[in-house]
């Protein structure tokens, strides 16, 4: 295959990423000539969400602790209930939600507000829940803190405790819930007023992108 045919049978393609990446920039620029409310909203929106992961996780970590008996390992145990839901929150939110947005691919706003509800819901309320479960029940076996089932009782004793520890935490889901939801209608609401400035532009390289 010669050079030239291998560039005619890629400049589609070319074509549509040089276009995407060319709105990308616009949708940047416009981005940057808003108030400093929406750029610090939408650049940094998210970590408000990953926060109240950690919060949920530390919590759930001490619930599971004080049902366990677990004393020892405090800081062992708290580290990665902070670090690991706001990280894990924090990037989820951005892959599922924000940049699929800004990039366009994301224009329905329904979808966009679902994405950001379960972000919330899933990873950023029960997640950090489901990862306490595991790190204080190896922390309950290994200091002897708790007597723990065999196992054949093992899966309804694991039921039996995490039962209110869920009730507790219901609230914190809930709360992430309607801050994912609330993100995500503010991120939409930012993206619209981008649209509106694009469409509205003079400038026609513009009005391509």
């Amino acid at each position: 295959m010669t050079g030239r045919e291998f560039l005619e049978l890629d400049s589609p393609q070319q074509r549509l990423y040089l276009e995407r990446l060319k709105r990308v920039e616009v949708i940047q620029k416009i981005l940057n000539e808003l108030p400093k409310a929406d750029q610090n909203l939408c650049n940094h929106g998210s970590y408000f969400l990953a926060a109240n992961a950690s919060l949920c996780g530390l919590v759930a970590n001490n619930f599971f602790r004080n049902i366990l008996h677990v004393r020892r390992a405090s800081l062992v145990s708290a580290l990665p209930m902070a670090v690991i839901p706001f990280l894990s929150t924090a990037a989820v939110y951005e892959v599922f939600v924000r940049e699929p947005l800004f990039l366009g691919d994301l224009n329905c706003e329904v979808c966009a507000v679902v994405r950001g509800g379960l972000t919330g819901a899933v990873v950023g309320g029960l997640y950090p829940v489901f990862l306490a479960l595991p790190m204080n029940a190896s922390l309950a076996a290994r200091y002897s803190s708790s007597p723990l089932p065999g196992k054949e009782n093992l899966l309804r004793f694991w039921l039996t405790t995490a039962q209110p520890v869920f009730r507790k935490m219901s609230l914190g889901v809930l709360i992430q819930v309607l801050t994912g939801l609330y993100l995500a209608t503010k991120h939409h609401g930012i993206y619209v007023k981008i649209l509106q400035q694009m469409n509205t532009s003079r400038d026609p390289e513009e009005l391509q992108a």
